[in-house]
């Protein structure tokens, strides 16, 4: 359970993965989003999220996180341009008339057809009230070269929501050799070695979540880490959720779907445990910056 786990970039050269991408959005749903869920239970207990909260989700996905919000009391706000399928079961998650309650109605959803986060910021600061007490973006970074372009620009155009001092959470992967998904990552990397992407496996550095809240003028104020293990039913439920990431999309460009599969299998095979199931221990971070 979990809104997004990674930032989808997909490569600059070459046709698009050929995928089915209402799928692999369901599969996300379904499977990965959950895997993330003691994270944001962490944030969200030491940052007291309650019905005093107003949340503004970055690369919201399919809105777990903010349906975990909501359920604490808070109004929610999701804003995604990525992935369209994903926003799409966002909306069926959190929309009133999925639920016909008061609390629900103080959720949205927001895509690229409603404008982007500058006009959101452009409305709201033409009120004179800022909207926001929290900023979450919890797609984690710091596993694939540049996964983080883009964050800096997301969080500058965030702050006219926002007051002075206002908490902002950015999550990352934790160390390599705390991370078990770290090893079968790197057959993403091998495989797309003849596109020579930018969106190659890298292990996770110290200050990656410091140098992006710099960038956006932002000012450290804590951190923590979380053990967010990977679980999965079986074999071929690791395969379709690690697909469902986005991670292994330059590869599928590079060689095809079921060369990657077949990797990603035997990759797999090491955590497979007596009863069929996938564990992989993984550590994640996590920043609270605040606003200026």
């Amino acid at each position: 359970m979990t809104p997004t786990l990674m930032r989808q970039h997909l490569p600059l050269a070459g046709a698009p993965p050929r995928m089915d991408q209402a799928t692999r959005a369901r599969d996300w749903a379904e499977i990965q989003e959950r895997m993330l869920v003691p994270l944001y239970e962490a944030v969200y207990e030491r940052l007291e999220v309650g019905s005093g909260t107003r949340v503004l989700g970055l690369g919201c996905g399919s809105g777990l996180a903010l349906l975990m919000a909501a359920s604490r009391g808070a109004a929610v706000t999701g804003i995604d341009a990525e992935s369209p399928e994903r926003v799409r079961l966002a909306r069926e998650r959190l929309v009133p008339e999925a639920w016909g309650t008061r609390a629900r109605a103080e959720m949205r959803i927001i895509d690229e057809t409603d404008g982007t986060l500058e006009d959101v910021a452009g409305a709201v600061g033409a009120c004179g009230e800022p909207a926001y007490s929290l900023v979450t973006a919890f797609e984690p970074i710091g596993c694939v070269a540049g996964d983080s372009e883009g964050l800096a620009e997301s969080l500058t155009a965030a702050r006219p929501l926002v007051r002075r001092g206002t908490p902002v959470v950015l999550a990352g992967w934790g160390p390599p050799e705390r991370c078990t998904t770290s090893s079968v990552l790197r057959v993403a990397t091998k495989l797309a070695d003849p596109l020579r992407t930018p969106g190659s496996w890298r292990p996770a550095l110290r200050d990656d979540l410091e140098e992006v809240a710099q960038r956006a003028g932002l000012r450290p104020d804590g951190s923590g880490r979380v053990a967010c293990p990977f679980g999965y039913a079986d074999i071929d439920n690791a395969v379709r959720g690690l697909l469902s990431t986005g991670l292994f999309d330059a590869a599928v460009t590079a060689t095809d779907q079921a060369q990657v599969e077949k990797e990603l299998t035997e990759a797999l095979h090491p955590y497979q445990r007596g009863d069929g199931t996938v564990w992989m221990p993984n550590v994640f971070r996590y920043l609270i910056a605040r606003t200026p």
